[in-house]
C-alpha cells in the first residue's frame, strides 16, 4: 500500500479552507445590499424584560441603530457617547437602539447594560437579523436612520463622537424644517 505524503494532504486542506472562505465571503456579499437611501429592514426583538422592541416603534424619529458586543473595545468607547446622545436629543425626536450580537445573550449583556446605565433600548440580535442589515461583518456597525425610516449613513468600526453628532444634528434640523414647512402649507389653506 502506497503512503500518501504530507504535502498533498496539506494542499488539500488549504484548498478546502479556501473554498469555505470563498463561500462565506460570497454569502456576505449576497446579503450586503443595504445602502444609504434604502428603507431600514424591520425587526422585532425582546428587551431584557421580554418586551418587544421594533424599529416601527420609532417611526417619525431619527434613530441611531448600533450593532455591538460586550467584548468589543470600540463598542465600549461608543456607549457613553450614545447615553449622552439619548439624553441630549430624545426630546427632539431621536433615539438610540442597541443590538447586541453576543452569543451568550442576556447573561453577558444585562450586567454590561446595568454597569454603563444605558438609557436607551437594548436588544439581543442574531445572525439572521444582522444579515437583514447587510451581514454585519464588523463591530461596532452603526446605521443612522431618518424619520422616514431610510438609512442615511452606515459606519463599520469606530468613528468620532463629533461625526455622529454632526449627522444627528443635521437630520434633526432637516426634520424641524420639514415640520415647519408642513405647518406653513397647512396654514395657507
Amino acid at each position: 500500500m502506497a503512503r500518501i505524503g504530507r504535502e498533498p494532504v496539506v494542499y488539500g486542506l488549504a484548498l478546502l479552507l479556501a473554498a469555505v472562505m470563498v463561500y462565506r465571503v460570497q454569502g456576505y456579499l449576497r446579503v450586503y445590499d443595504v445602502r444609504a437611501g434604502d428603507s431600514a429592514p424591520q425587526f422585532e426583538l425582546a428587551d431584557d424584560q421580554g418586551l418587544g422592541v421594533s424599529l416601527d416603534d420609532y417611526g417619525g424619529k431619527v434613530v441611531l441603530l448600533n450593532f455591538w458586543a460586550t467584548w468589543c473595545m470600540p463598542c465600549k468607547i461608543e456607549m457613553p457617547w450614545f447615553v449622552e446622545f439619548q439624553r441630549k436629543y430624545k426630546d427632539r425626536g431621536f433615539s438610540v437602539v442597541a443590538v447586541s450580537l453576543d452569543d451568550e445573550g442576556w447573561e453577558v449583556v444585562r450586567p454590561f447594560v446595568n454597569e454603563l446605565e444605558l438609557n436607551f433600548p437594548v436588544v439581543v440580535g442574531n445572525d439572521e437579523m444582522a444579515d437583514e442589515f447587510g451581514g454585519v461583518v464588523a463591530l461596532p456597525t452603526t446605521f443612522i436612520i431618518d424619520k422616514q425610516g431610510r438609512i442615511t449613513a452606515t459606519h463599520a468600526g469606530l468613528i468620532s463622537k463629533s461625526d455622529y453628532e454632526e449627522e444627528i444634528e443635521q437630520l434633526l434640523i432637516e426634520q424641524l424644517h420639514q415640520d415647519d414647512s408642513r405647518l406653513v402649507t397647512q396654514g395657507a389653506r
